[in-house]
């Protein structure tokens, strides 16, 4: 006879067979039922370099920018304290929020998708988007995209799309007509091609082109470079096309107005939405209305975040008005941390420090650069004024989703990701033990329970300080500043985590499953 430890490894091997053996064919699995009935509408709120101690409820005592609608979502909602980021900038973040998957699985190595770049989301991915049309919901992105997109300019043309001198934007002969040629026609695989029906946004708000571009196409030709002086103090930082009159200040209200109105159509629709709100604040280009100009007395980028918080107040206010919100999942979150070059040193010395007790920002592989703001709210599942200190990542919204919608994942999809519900709904423990989030060069912070591995002597991004050793590790429940380099004193200790990393990248995957393939050879940073 079995024991009873026996028959359960037993069943558990059965169910692993059939796991595998049905990946490919994942109808013959039961149908998970979904959470609620009907389906909640999702609403994802995903800021753009706010730092994890820009918002007042996570930075009480070295905070000093109020965040009133924010803090309300928490009050309301749930506060997780160690959720993190895929990477310490843009692209990567949102590839992985996207997609459930560490972004440097793709090429996305290090660094940003650059300049009129190609898209990183491969046409076959499947996204949060995607997954939530499945169960025939209106799917809308309005914001920054910044995840590449088929831009029709021939190679012969690029020259004539940059422009390396800011103050001398005299236009050459043939300017206008490429121009005109090429953004006459369909610009493809964007967000409409990756899950959406509709998309409203500026793709990159401080980069060309210059307006707005809407599902596939942009709104307007641009013809003439950006004004010169929009290109000073943290506004725009590259020159190119832009319509004529583009200003800056706009952006932000526009895409505010535009999340309104969708959410004010709400009822005339039968189905679920989801929204996903990337916001282009507090980024540069720190373009803050007049209204808000001064409210801080911080400086610009104060102003913005406080500006970027009405916005967030007014979108709120409009799912209220919508009759909505009491069946939304609403979840706010940010790309990375706080820019450095945002003039940090003055908001510092005047109180307010931007990653609140963590070292870095954006861009480090120190928890300044990808612990960030994570709140979510949702009416009769999430307790109100809660709090988890449980480690999540932004992968785990794809295994979320679906378990809240009753999905199964194929085994190619959510590869990174750990469903977060009993979390949100207060049963614990996590599933998640061990993720890796990543500096702009690519050097992963690898977590592993309260231990942290830096695979690089210094911050791997923007800041100064080197350790005097090759790596670093941290006790993060001991040490959340990084200070103690405890590297030399746990040699084992590296070398476990080491292996573990070699591990997650050599199956394809992080959690348990088929192995997967990556797209490229990952640049594993080992010494």
């Amino acid at each position: 006879m079995f024991s009873k430890c026996d028959r359960l490894g037993f069943w558990k091997s059965c169910v692993t067979i059939l796991m595998v053996g049905t990946a490919c064919h994942p109808d013959i699995l039961a149908q998970p039922e979904p959470l609620s009935d009907p389906l909640p509408n999702i609403l994802l709120l995903y800021a753009d370099d706010l730092g994890y101690g820009d918002v007042a409820c996570y930075n009480p005592s070295r905070g000093l920018i109020p965040t009133p609608h924010i803090d309300r979502l928490a009050r309301e909602g749930m506060r997780w304290t160690d959720a993190h980021a895929s990477s310490a900038v843009c692209s990567p973040s949102r590839y992985t929020l996207l997609t459930g998957r560490y972004h440097w699985r793709t090429r996305l190595q290090s660094g940003i998708v650059g300049l009129w770049g190609k898209p990183v989301i491969a046409p076959h991915r499947r996204t949060l988007a995607s997954l939530a049309k499945s169960k025939n919901y209106r799917t809308q992105c309005i914001g920054k995209w910044h995840l590449g997109w088929e831009w029709p300019i021939p190679e012969e043309h690029l020259t004539f799309m940059r422009h390396s001198h800011t103050k001398d934007v005299a236009l050459k002969a043939g300017h206008v007509r490429i121009w005109e040629e090429i953004f006459t026609q369909r610009i493809g695989s964007g967000p409409t091609e990756r899950g959406f029906d509709h998309y409203f946004g500026t793709d990159v708000p401080n980069w060309p082109p210059y307006c707005f571009i809407e599902n596939d196409h942009t709104l307007g030709i641009p013809t003439q470079w950006l004004e010169p002086l929009m290109l000073e103090r943290n506004q725009a930082s590259k020159q190119g096309p832009a319509i004529k009159g583009w200003q800056l200040e706009p952006i932000l209200p526009t895409l505010t107005a535009k999340c309104e109105a969708f959410l004010k159509d709400t009822s005339s629709h039968e189905a679920p939405f989801f929204l996903y709100v990337s916001l282009t604040a507090p980024h540069t280009p720190l373009a803050v209305n007049d209204a808000w100009k001064g409210k801080s007395h911080l400086g610009p980028y104060a102003d913005l975040v406080m500006e970027t918080d009405a916005a967030i107040g007014r979108i709120l206010q409009a799912l209220d008005d919508s009759g909505e919100a009491a069946n939304t999942w609403v979840i706010f979150t940010s790309d990375n941390g706080c820019a450095p070059y945002v003039d940090v040193a003055s908001m510092e010395s005047h109180g307010h420090h931007p990653s609140g007790p963590l070292r870095g920002y954006k861009s480090d592989a120190w928890e300044g650069g990808h612990r960030v703001p994570c709140i979510m709210r949702w009416p009769g599942v999430i307790p109100p004024s809660s709090i988890s200190r449980s480690l999540v990542h932004q992968a785990d919204l794809m295994a979320t989703t679906a378990e809240v919608l009753g999905i199964p994942l194929r085994a190619d999809e959510g590869v990174d990701s750990y469903s977060m519900l009993a979390l949100m709904k207060g049963e614990g423990p996590s599933a998640r033990k061990h993720a890796v989030s990543c500096s702009i060069r690519g050097i992963p912070s690898i977590r592993d329970g309260k231990w942290k591995l830096i695979l690089d002597a210094g911050s791997g991004g923007w800041s100064k300080g080197d350790s005097n050793h090759p790596v670093q590790l941290y006790n993060l429940e001991n040490d959340l500043g990084e200070q103690h380099n405890l590297a030399p004193l746990f040699p084992d200790r590296v070398d476990h985590m080491s292996a573990m990393w070699e591990e997650v990248i050599d199956r394809g995957r992080s959690t348990p499953g088929v192995e997967q393939a990556n797209d490229v050879e990952v640049d594993r940073h080992l010494r």
